[in-house]
């Protein structure tokens, strides 16, 4: 993978359940010394105003502040498809959408987005470039389940976040932090949040 390229992840945060998810992953992402290049749709900013207790909101984007990591975060306005991330040309590592709603699951499958989350994505897929959801959806519908096998035939990652309680989750922390560790495999991004099977705590 050329150099440009190699350091950057695309991040779209979308309207699920899951704000907890993406403030780790981006987190995760500024620590591991990533270029990350965020866009964050309408639903996100509704859901996070109830999550997370208006720690951010459409009008006070601080991805930095948000995070507590003085990453290289790139904001871009879910409207503004012409951005960077919507072009091939825009070398990256590939993409996360964390939370992924099954909306967002259902635009990206069929090619039907209009807002910079879909397109970003959009592109990924063309390029051939990694590109990881994690489904925050409970009960899946037969139609999101028949949009996940589309995605996922194409080498798409669904990746819907589950506890894993062999490793004794004592936080809620814990938990999110464990599956944010799966997608940041994926990736080969190095991280702490969670030890693997076999080693030590």
């Amino acid at each position: 993978m050329p150099n440009e390229g190699h350091k950057r992840i695309v991040v779209a945060l979308s309207g699920a359940s899951g704000a907890p998810y993406a403030k780790t992953l981006l987190a995760a992402l500024g620590r591991a010394d990533m270029e990350v290049h965020v866009t964050i749709s309408a639903g996100f900013f509704e859901v996070a105003q109830c999550e997370m207790e208006g720690e951010l909101s459409e009008d006070r984007v601080n991805l930095r502040k948000w995070t507590g990591v003085d990453g290289d975060f790139h904001y871009y306005h879910y409207s503004k498809t012409g951005a960077s991330i919507a072009s091939g040309s825009f070398r990256t590592r590939g993409m996360i959408v964390a939370p992924c709603s099954s909306s967002t699951l259902g635009c990206i499958a069929n090619g039907t987005g209009k807002t910079l989350v879909e397109r970003a994505a959009d592109v990924t897929l063309k390029e051939g470039r990694k590109l990881a959801l994690l489904l925050r959806e409970s009960p899946l519908s037969a139609i999101a389940l028949e949009n996940a096998l589309r995605l996922a035939r194409t080498g798409v990652h669904i990746v819907p976040p589950c506890p894993a309680f062999y490793v004794k989750p004592k936080t809620i922390d814990d938990i999110v932090d464990f599956s944010v560790a799966r997608v940041l495999d994926l990736f080969e991004i190095e991280h702490k949040l969670s030890t693997r099977w076999g080693e030590e705590g």
